[in-house]
């Protein structure tokens, strides 16, 4: 596609094989980019590189574990050399939890329904029982996962003197303590503060860096919030300004803009899409 807002732009999208990755993904083909779609879910992410050239956009599946260098460095390189460059990037990719999978939400049932009401009778052990490689793993995924990506497409960027941009999906856990378990919101609040650093470092080459903080969104990271009962979805909701969770669409909109000449004097800032949640 040859017109649109990021018409002839190559993006690279992790975690684009669900939720917000995926509807990124969608939008940025529809407004012209070419996109390569990295997933740790291979088959999810031929699936949204399908969905794509079905409506007559251009991608690339590839399966990429964020925590690898080497899978970083091979989604890099694929843009370059599929694609012909690497304007932009979107780390999409991203875990609420050690053992969750995108896309399967029994294990977050598990997990918050069973684990949060033991807690709630043993105040305080939550913390002190909480498991060091379950923290590791979401760090690794989340934080660690974000900078090799962000290293890898930088990389190529410097090398075509590419005054790039980077979108970085952070969430209102990054600030809101209460938005997420210990090692998301720890997660989170790095990936917001590497954002801010990065920007400084880069700004001198023209490449940008923002993030996204998101609320609570319709994706399977929420799903849990389907399970509750009227009374407890109409309290939850109730904390919402607007009275709903936002729709990936929401995000990828977000994203189009921080990756388009539009937001072309932003670095180093933090959009929330979170319907109000959050406010500073």
């Amino acid at each position: 596609m040859e017109e649109g807002r990021l018409a002839n732009k190559v993006t690279v999208i992790t975690g684009g094989g669900n939720g917000i990755g995926r509807a990124t993904a969608l939008l940025f083909a529809k407004e012209g980019a070419s996109i390569v779609v990295a997933d740790i879910q291979e088959d999810k992410a031929e699936e949204t590189s399908q969905m794509i050239i079905d409506s007559g956009g251009q991608s690339i599946p590839i399966r990429v574990d964020v925590t690898s260098g080497a899978d970083n460095e091979r989604m890099a390189n694929l843009a370059v050399d599929s694609f012909g460059g690497l304007d932009c990037l979107v780390t999409a990719a991203g875990i609420s939890h050690a053992n969750y999978v995108s896309g399967d939400i029994e294990p977050d049932i598990k997990n918050v329904v069973t684990n949060r009401a033991d807690y709630l009778e043993r105040p305080g052990w939550e913390f002190v029982e909480g498991d060091p490689d379950h923290f590791d793993k979401v760090l690794a995924v989340n934080l660690k996962g974000t900078l090799l990506g962000m290293q890898a497409c930088v990389a190529r960027m410097l090398e075509a003197e590419t005054k790039g941009s980077i979108v970085t999906i952070a969430s209102i856990a990054a600030k809101h303590p209460d938005a997420g378990p210990l090692a998301y919101t720890t997660s989170k609040a790095g990936v917001w503060m590497m954002t801010k650093k990065a920007a400084r470092m880069l700004g001198p080459v023209g490449i940008r860096v923002n993030s996204i903080g998101p609320g609570f969104i319709n994706t399977h990271m929420t799903a849990i919030i389907d399970f509750m009962d009227e009374v407890e979805t109409a309290a939850f909701n109730a904390m919402i300004p607007l009275g709903r969770r936002g729709e990936p669409a929401e995000i990828a909109s977000a994203a189009l803009f921080l990756c388009s000449e539009e937001s072309s004097y932003f670095t180093g800032e933090i959009l929330h899409p979170d319907g109000g949640f959050f406010t500073e």
